[in-house]
């Protein structure tokens, strides 16, 4: 019984990251650059439904980051591989925590912090990959892209799963 929950849990795990790295390299041209909304990141309110979402979510950012750069597409490079998948495992984390936290069924609470996390840490990526612009516009910029993708994206996920009854099964 624990060897098939620990498949369970890897599989769903590899299943998030790719469909993560899918999204993102399909929407290549507004994942990366100092304007940015990586709607991949609507799955980040998947840590409320499975754990596996947590490291799922994280390998998905570093792959896609890796690609990003390989590719040319991801400026801050490096910097993105360690920091921006940093950011996004731990606004996983701190979702999966906040998976409770409800709003009219739905779990608002758990998309607050994949905007706030990645609005700091990927805003200051881009200040110190592009400069020219005061810190708190590349946060801006970054968490309204944020807000996007992961409350208003994640949200419309999280309704759909739970109409659907994926939620349950997972």
């Amino acid at each position: 019984m624990k060897q098939q929950k620990t498949l369970l849990y890897l599989a769903q795990s590899g299943v998030i990251a790719a469909l993560y790295v899918a999204a993102t390299v399909l929407l290549q041209p507004v994942a990366f650059g100092p304007v940015q909304c990586r709607l991949s990141e609507a799955l980040t309110v998947l840590p409320v439904y499975t754990p596996a979402a947590m490291p799922g979510l994280a390998v998905g950012c570093f792959l896609s980051n890796l690609i990003g750069l390989s590719t040319g597409a991801n400026p801050a490079g490096g910097w993105d591989l360690l920091f921006g998948t940093a950011a996004t495992g731990l606004a996983a984390w701190f979702s999966f925590l906040l998976r409770s936290v409800r709003v009219k069924q739905l779990p608002l609470a758990a998309t607050i912090p994949p905007v706030v996390i990645n609005a700091l840490v990927v805003g200051a990526e881009l200040y110190f990959v592009y400069g020219g612009m005061r810190f708190w516009v590349y946060m801006t910029v970054v968490g309204a892209g944020q807000l996007v993708a992961c409350t208003i994206g994640g949200l419309l996920l999280a309704l759909a799963m739970e109409k659907s009854g994926l939620a349950r099964r997972l």
